[in-house]
């Protein structure tokens, strides 16, 4: 478990994707704003709560000594800067009782913690690692293509429908349903909304690709490393249904004008995964602090600039595809 929680980490920084799809996206200035600087409102109100700040640190790693050092300066971040944060899958301290690298509150008292696990996990394992970290919420990710290349994964898929509806039901905090990179289709939602979840989290490709992670780590199968769909292609797919379900998005989120642009769309918020990894492996805690917060300030900047007081305006944003997004969406 140590090893290949250290190879998620490790191949996760080499890998560069070869294309990001919010570069296919151009919005449309507005020269004559309604709202001064000061009113603009980054506000935002998911899985049961609100949030003053429309983005987040998104689930990463747990696990290991090196998984558990990266937890912590991520915690120290995510507390300092008054953003949520979500752990790795809270699986391997199922396994080992002694696991320390998800106890982030001992460095860290004050932060919006929540949790991962797989949804493989039956509702009793789900209830321990609600009792175990108390998370403003639990993110149960699928990772379907991830499960299928890892020769240690998963080869048994049925129960996964059973398990989602006894989350749905039993869970007493909030659900958000996430894929790891892939990408969500219509379909998938649609099925998940039926079972009683109301918050996804789309992660497209984009980001990190974790078919790539897996190819790496002895895999022969590079020819799918651009598996799943875009974040951007999964949000135009799901702009029919982001006023009934709540829509999170991530993959491939490097900045506040990808921020924006996956706002636009009708994400509700942003997570950041291999951003933040590469920040606090590269900075100094006090710099990705500063730059996390300077985020904040960018986002009021481009809301301004598009005319838009509220995260909930930035839906009526005009815009302009480019491209691969372009033609698949003619």
């Amino acid at each position: 478990m140590t090893n290949r929680k250290n190879d998620h980490i490790k191949y996760a920084l080499k890998y560069q994707s070869s294309y990001n799809s919010f570069d296919d996206i151009e919005l449309i200035h507005s020269s004559l704003p309604n709202y001064d600087l000061a009113e603009i409102d980054l506000s935002t109100h998911f899985a049961g709560q609100d949030f003053d700040f429309p983005f987040y640190i998104n689930a990463m790693t747990g696990g290991s000594e090196k998984g558990k050092a990266v937890n912590e300066k991520l915690a120290r971040v995510a507390q300092a800067t008054a953003i949520p944060m979500v752990t790795g899958s809270y699986s391997a301290a199922l396994k080992n009782p002694h696991d320390r690298s998800f106890q982030l509150r001992q460095v860290a008292p004050n932060l919006k913690l929540a949790t991962n696990i797989g949804l493989d996990k039956d509702i009793s394992l789900g209830l321990q690692t609600v009792a175990d970290m108390k998370p403003i919420f639990l993110q149960v990710h699928i990772n379907l293509m991830q499960e299928l290349l890892m020769p240690e994964g998963e080869r048994e898929f049925r129960s996964w429908r059973k398990n989602l509806k006894d989350y749905a039901e039993q869970i007493p905090v909030p659900i958000i349903l996430k894929e790891v990179g892939f990408g969500m289709d219509l379909k998938t939602i649609e099925t998940a909304r039926a079972l009683g979840i109301k918050s996804f989290d789309i992660s497209g490709r984009g980001g990190t690709s974790f078919a790539y992670i897996e190819n790496q780590r002895g895999g022969n199968r590079s020819y799918l490393d651009q598996w799943g769909q875009t974040t951007a292609q999964c949000l135009l797919n799901c702009q029919s249904i982001s006023n009934q379900v709540e829509i999170l998005a991530s993959g491939g989120i490097r900045h506040p004008l990808d921020m924006i642009k996956a706002l636009v769309l009708g994400a509700r918020a942003v997570g950041l995964s291999r951003t933040m990894l590469e920040l606090v492996e590269t900075h100094h805690e006090e710099e990705v602090i500063q730059l996390v917060n300077g985020w904040k300030d960018d986002l009021k900047l481009i809301m301004c600039a598009l005319n838009c007081q509220k995260i909930t305006d930035l839906k009526k944003v005009d815009y302009l595809l480019y491209g691969r997004l372009k033609e698949a969406n003619r």
